[in-house]
């Protein structure tokens, strides 16, 4: 597959759907986000709803302005009854001919303890495999167990690269 024609798309899991991400969800998703505890451990500040928007307006591009980067972002919904809980996301930049994709979760306070991120993160790491994506890594913090333990679930496994206090997790 030819790596501009990847574009993200609606998926789904027993539980959620992914929906692409769209301007129009940051004010929802600002209300998800606005949680100083979301924070801990990758630092900033919660969003204002405008802050967002503005944020989404960047990112339902696609690409980088160079080109470089291709941006996949997903709204994490559940299904029963299309309430938000939550993003995933993907960077995809290819590297020595190699598809890779930089993978991060994050899913509000209120929702957490369900295993949505693990399901969401899942999902997406599924259809990155079919996009022949060769390599796929995240950044996690060293104290922070649960998005380990999303991680380990994905395949990934902890590497000796530390960048910005977070371990770098790398799988396939």
């Amino acid at each position: 597959m030819n790596v501009d024609e990847i574009r993200a798309r609606a998926l789904s899991s027993q539980r959620l759907e992914l929906a692409p991400l769209r301007v129009e969800d940051a004010a929802e998703m600002a209300a998800i986000l606005d949680d100083i505890h979301l924070h801990t451990f990758i630092g900033g500040q919660p969003a204002t709803p405008d802050e967002l928007r503005r944020r989404y307006e960047r990112q339902v591009v696609g690409h980088s302005p160079d080109g470089s980067e291709i941006w996949l972002n997903w709204v994490v919904r559940r299904q029963d009854d299309g309430q938000a809980v939550g993003t995933v996301q993907a960077t995809l930049t290819e590297q020595a001919g190699r598809l890779i994709a930089d993978i991060a979760w994050v899913i509000g306070s209120s929702h957490q303890r369900r295993g949505y991120a693990r399901e969401a993160a899942h999902t997406m790491a599924g259809w990155l495999r079919e996009q022949q994506v060769d390599v796929v890594i995240a950044f996690v913090h060293p104290e922070h167990e649960a998005s380990m333990a999303v991680a380990r679930a994905l395949g990934l496994a902890p590497t000796d690269v530390l960048v910005d206090g977070e371990v770098r997790w790398q799988a396939w």
